[in-house]
C-alpha cells in the first residue's frame, strides 16, 4: 500500500542520513585565493598594522640572561631544552624554552578515559616534537627565530596562578641584534590566554616581514566520526571548515580573519586575532595525522631603533557552548550541529538546564525526549490516527490487489476510490511523521557531539554516555562491533521496541515491502550497536513513548 511505501522511504532516509553523516559529510566550500605559494607575501597580507614605538637596545640588553645563547640557529650542545610549568585551576601547561612554545597542555577537569585513575586530558600530542604556538617570520627575516632558545623565568618550581592573572615572558636576541619577546598572560578563571609578540629592532637595517603564528594538532583517524574534525576559520564573518583530506586542495585562506582553530569532537585549540584584520591562513599536513594552521600577520616594517608589539589571544579548552559564549570573540560559532543547528542548540540548552536540577545527564536526556514528544504529540496523534483508519480498510485493499493484480492502473484507480469513500488521506500517516524528522536529526547530532556527555555516567554499567553501552567485557571480538566487546543492552532493547512498534503498524500488501519493513528494526539495531549510549537512550525513550501513543490512538479510533 502507498502508506507502507512512504514509511519505508522515511526509514531508508534515516539510513541514508546516518551513512551520509559518517562517510560523506560535505562541508561548505572554503574560499581560496589563486595564489598557492608564499613567494609574494604582499598578495597574502594587508598593509602593516602594528604600532611602532622607539626602542633603546641598551635597556633591553640588561634584561637578557647571561645564559641566553647568542646564535640560536643551533641549540646548546650541553643540554636539552628546559621547560617552564604554569598551573591554573583549569589547566597545566608546559612551555619549552626552545621557541617558547607549548609542549604540553593538560585540562585538569577532563580525563583521557572514564576511569577515575586516568590522567588529565592532554591537548598536545607527544608526536608534535616542536610543540605548538610557534612563531617566526614569513620570509625568515629573523633567522633561527622559531627554534631559538629563549630566556625566561626560573625553571625549578611551577608557576601557580590562583587569584590574579600573571604574565610569563620569554626573550631572545638574534646575532643581528633583534630582540624577540614572547609573553603569555594566564588567568585563573578562563581558558583564554593572552599572547603578545614584541620585536625590537636593534640592528642597523629595517625589518620588513610578516610575523606568523602556528598551531599544530594530531588527529586520530575515526571513520565513524559524525561531526566535523579539522581546521576551521572565522573569516569575513563566516565559518569555513576544511576536511583534513581536502587540505592539499584548500590550503590557503584569505580575508578578514577573526580566528583560526583546530577542533576535534570535544576539544578546541584556537588562535584569535586582537581584532578582525585582513590576513591569510595557511593549512598544511605533516604526515597523515598532524595538521598545522598558520596565521600570517599583515606585513610590518620595523625600522632600526624601533619596536612593534603584536597582540593575540589563545584558547585551549573544551568545545562547550557555555564556555565559548563566555569567552567571546564569536568563538561559539565553532560549534555546529549540522543541518538543523537552529533546533539542536536550544535542545542542548534545555538538557543542561534540566541537569542543573537533576544532576544526571541520562535522566536529562529522558526528560528532554519526553518534552519533544509532548511538543510533537499532535503530529504523532494525527499520524497514528491515519494508520488506524488505514488498518480498518486493510481487508478491502487486499481484495482489490488480488482482484486487479494484472491491471495496475485499474487497481490504483480503485484504491483512490476506496480512499474517497472512507475519507482517508493515504499520506496522512506519513507527512506528520516526516515533519518530525528535523527534530530527530537535530537531537541525534547534539547528543553525539555534546561534551557534557563525555564520561557522564547514567546508572549501573553505563558510566559514559558518549561511549557505546557494554554490559560485561569480553576478550574476544564480535562481528560488526567495535571494542570494547560486550552485551549492548540498551541497543538490543531499542531494537526490540522498534520491532514491537513495527508489528503495530499496518502491514503492506506487497510481500517484498512487508519483509523489508520487518527488517528495519534489525538494520537499525546493527547501526546503533556502536553509537554512544546517550543516543541509544534517546532513541529508546522515543520508541517507548511512541508505542504508548500509537496504542492509545489506535484504541481510541479503532
Amino acid at each position: 500500500m502507498e502508506q507502507a511505501r512512504i514509511l519505508l522511504a522515511i526509514a531508508l532516509s534515516f539510513l541514508v542520513f546516518f551513512a551520509y553523516e559518517m562517510f560523506f559529510v560535505k562541508r561548505e566550500p572554503v574560499k581560496q585565493t589563486e595564489q598557492t605559494t608564499e613567494t609574494s607575501p604582499a598578495q597574502e597580507v594587508a598593509p602593516e598594522v602594528a604600532k611602532e614605538t622607539p626602542y633603546t637596545p641598551e635597556s633591553v640588553t640588561e634584561t637578557i640572561s647571561a645564559e641566553t645563547p647568542t646564535a640560536e640557529t643551533e641549540p646548546p650542545t650541553d643540554r636539552p631544552p628546559r621547560s617552564v610549568y604554569v598551573e591554573t585551576p583549569l589547566y597545566r601547561v608546559r612551555i619549552s624554552e626552545k621557541g617558547a612554545v607549548f609542549g604540553s597542555f593538560e585540562l585538569i577537569h577532563f580525563r583521557e578515559a572514564v576511569a577515575p585513575e586516568s590522567p588529565p586530558k592532554q591537548l598536545i600530542s607527544g608526536e608534535i616534537g616542536g610543540g605548538t604556538v610557534r612563531t617566526r617570520m614569513l620570509r625568515d627575516g629573523i633567522p633561527g627565530m622559531e627554534t631559538a632558545y629563549y630566556s625566561g623565568p626560573a625553571m625549578e618550581e611551577p608557576i601557580r596562578i590562583t587569584d590574579n592573572p600573571e604574565t610569563v615572558s620569554f626573550s631572545w636576541r638574534s646575532p643581528q641584534g633583534i630582540v624577540v619577546e614572547k609573553a603569555y598572560r594566564f588567568s585563573p578563571e578562563t581558558y583564554l590566554i593572552d599572547l603578545t609578540v614584541t620585536i625590537k629592532n636593534g640592528s642597523a637595517a629595517s625589518l620588513a616581514d610578516s610575523l606568523t603564528v602556528s598551531l599544530l594538532k594530531q588527529f586520530e583517524e575515526d571513520k565513524r566520526a559524525i561531526g566535523f574534525q579539522g581546521p576551521s576559520v572565522l573569516m569575513d564573518g563566516r565559518v569555513d571548515q576544511v576536511k583534513i583530506k581536502k587540505i592539499e586542495d584548500q590550503n590557503l585562506l584569505a580575508g578578514k580573519l577573526s580566528w583560526m582553530a583546530l577542533q576535534d569532537r570535544y576539544f578546541l585549540q584556537a588562535f584569535i586575532a586582537d581584532e578582525p584584520v585582513d590576513a591569510s591562513v595557511r593549512l598544511s599536513q605533516q604526515g597523515a595525522a598532524i595538521v598545522e594552521t598558520r596565521y600570517n600577520q599583515p606585513e610590518a616594517t620595523i625600522k632600526p631603533g624601533t619596536q612593534k608589539t603584536f597582540a593575540y589571544s589563545l584558547f585551549f579548552g573544551p568545545k562547550s557552548l557555555s564556555v565559548l559564549n563566555e569567552t567571546g570573540f564569536d568563538l561559539a560559532k565553532v560549534v555546529s550541529f549540522g543541518w538543523f543547528d537552529i533546533i539542536a542548540k536550544p535542545c542542548l540548552w534545555v538538557m543542561n538546564f534540566i541537569y542543573g536540577f537533576i544532576p544526571n545527564f541520562g535522566i536529562a536526556i529522558i526528560i528532554l525526549t519526553l518534552i519533544t514528544k509532548v511538543l510533537l504529540w499532535p503530529l504523532g496523534t494525527k499520524s497514528y490516527k491515519s494508520m488506524s483508519q488505514m488498518k480498518k480498510i486493510q481487508p478491502l485493499m487486499t481484495e482489490l490487489r488480488e482482484k486487479y493484480k494484472n491491471d495496475k492502473k485499474r487497481m490504483n484507480q480503485e484504491m483512490m476510490n476506496l480512499y474517497k469513500t472512507y475519507k482517508i488521506n493515504p499520506m496522512g500517516g506519513c507527512l506528520p511523521m516526516a515533519a518530525q524528522i528535523p527534530v530527530f536529526i537535530a537531537l541525534y547530532r547534539m547528543l553525539y557531539e555534546a561534551i557534557e556527555l563525555r564520561h557522564a555516567p547514567f546508572f549501573g554499567w553505563i558510566n559514559d554516555l558518549s561511549a557505546p553501552d557494554r554490559l560485561f567485557h569480553f576478550n574476544f571480538s564480535i562481528p560488526l562491533m567495535e571494542p570494547p566487546y560486550g552485551i549492548p543492552v540498551l541497543t538490543l532493547v531499542m531494537g526490540a521496541s522498534m520491532l514491537i512498534q513495527q508489528k503495530m503498524t499496518p502491514t503492506p500488501g506487497d510481500p517484498s515491502q512487508a519483509k523489508m519493513m520487518m527488517l528495519m528494526p534489525i538494520i537499525f539495531t546493527f547501526i546503533f550497536i556502536n553509537f554512544p549510549s546517550g543516543l541509544v537512550l534517546y532513541w529508546l525513550t522515543n520508541q517507548i513513548v511512541s508505542i504508548g501513543q500509537q496504542q492509545f490512538t489506535q484504541r481510541k479510533y479503532m
